[in-house]
């Protein structure tokens, strides 16, 4: 195998199961969201009710997070992501029944709504679980010296299929409705629970220890707030989305600042996706792991950098290529970020440190949204998005000069000690 293989991760039988797995699961899930968007407001008529159902979600993912971490260092990963599914699957049959024409027909619309809400809360407290879970297993199916790789395969399946999903799941409400595309999701999850078992159960690297949950969450949070590189990198991320991102108002520029309708809405979420995969797929051929540190506070300024054109743009193919641009920048980031996390993690707390990821990312996507409306509300969507890139790049200045570890971080550096270690 050479230095620098970019399928290293994909010889592992393994990890390939994982990956498909993984597809079928984000794929499903990307596409129950926009169904379940689509139904709640074909029953609501009300934008406000969307927003219940992001609440619905947020809320158990980012109260249960640090708990869910506990659990998942303490637990086999394969069965626990194995329960994740099946429970999954129940929420995923719940819907398909609530929209089924026999249930429309008997129950009143206030009661398949509130069977929506209280289903989406049950994904919140799953997704949970499902992050330090995900993130805990792939160090468990590759040798340390391919996590970069790993890493890389397994963000791009993830974009991928969070893409194509909600792409699939406009075309199949058009083409089937919305009853039979619950059902077809239904089947993708049915069929990542039979996959999963072809994975073989891991070792509980954490079993031994007899903390309470008290100590065992203080202990993974101390551990990620006293660790500078994995602390900036997070720090990155959350502020980047949080402040640079615009995907929740694109719809205002699509019809109010490019007068493009809803095909410049969907070529300005493409846009950004494309940019993101294609830059993924990419570093499977470019090691991103020497410079690592210059590398991600690069990619995460010319992030903030496109945003700003992107706002101030009046012109359809400016703001496409500001966004396409965006995109290259975020795979790029969110790579580096894994990748660090995957290196810099003590298995043992793998759970403990995804569950704060998964915190800070899920977290900063729902306020990011919640940000993006406001500032829009309050300045209008062009400056909003232009003070939120100016925002990044602040944060990405003063992360550079403040924080060295971070900034002299060389990853290559750390898989060559553990090679020479062995």
């Amino acid at each position: 195998m050479s230095k620098n293989d970019p399928y290293a991760a994909l010889r592992i039988k393994e990890f390939n199961i994982f990956l498909l797995v993984r597809f079928a699961l984000v794929f499903g899930w990307s596409m129950q969201f926009v169904v379940i968007e689509w139904q709640v407001y074909a029953l609501t008529k009300d934008p406000l009710a969307l927003g219940i159902i992001g609440l619905c979600e947020f809320l158990p993912a980012f109260l249960l997070a640090p708990f869910a971490g506990h659990i998942v260092d303490k637990k086999e990963k394969r069965n626990l992501f194995t329960l994740c599914i099946a429970l999954f699957s129940l929420i995923s049959f719940g819907l398909f029944w609530l929209t089924s024409s026999t249930v429309e027909a008997t129950w009143e619309t206030s009661a398949i709504l509130y069977g929506i809400y209280a289903l989406v809360f049950f994904g919140g407290v799953l997704r949970a679980f499902f992050g330090p879970t995900i993130f805990s297993l792939i160090a468990l199916l590759v040798p340390k010296k391919i996590y970069p790789n790993a890493a890389t395969w397994s963000s791009s399946t993830w974009k991928g299929a969070n893409v194509f999903g909600a792409l699939v799941g406009g075309f199949l409400i058009a083409w089937i409705g919305v009853h039979y595309t619950l059902g077809i999701i239904f089947l993708l999850v049915m069929l990542a629970l039979l996959l999963v078992f072809q994975i073989t159960k891991k070792p509980v690297l954490n079993k031994g220890r007899n903390e309470s949950v008290k100590e065992s969450l203080k202990a993974g949070l101390s551990f990620v707030f006293n660790d500078k590189v994995i602390l900036g990198a997070l720090t990155l991320d959350m502020i980047a989305v949080l402040f640079g991102g615009a995907v929740a108002i694109f719809a205002v520029f699509a019809k109010d600042i490019l007068d493009a309708g809803p095909k410049g809405f969907g070529l300005l979420n493409a846009a950004l996706s494309s940019g993101s995969i294609i830059t993924m797929l990419a570093t499977t051929y470019i090691p991103i792991t020497k410079n690592t540190g210059k590398k991600l506070l690069v990619s995460v300024f010319g992030f903030g950098a496109c945003m700003i054109v992107f706002g101030a743009s009046k012109l359809l193919w400016l703001s496409i290529l500001a966004l396409f641009f965006s995109g290259v920048f975020d795979g790029i980031s969110m790579v580096v970020r894994q990748t660090i996390l995957q290196l810099k993690t003590p298995d043992a707390m793998r759970g403990r440190v995804g569950a704060v990821n998964s915190m800070f990312v899920g977290s900063s996507n729902e306020l990011g949204a919640l940000e993006s409306g406001i500032a829009a509300r309050i300045f209008g969507a062009p400056l909003a998005v232009v003070l939120g890139g100016t925002v990044t790049l602040i944060v990405v200045g003063i992360i550079g000069v403040k924080n060295k570890p971070l900034r002299k971080l060389d990853l290559q550096q750390d898989i060559d000690a553990h090679e020479n270690d062995h």
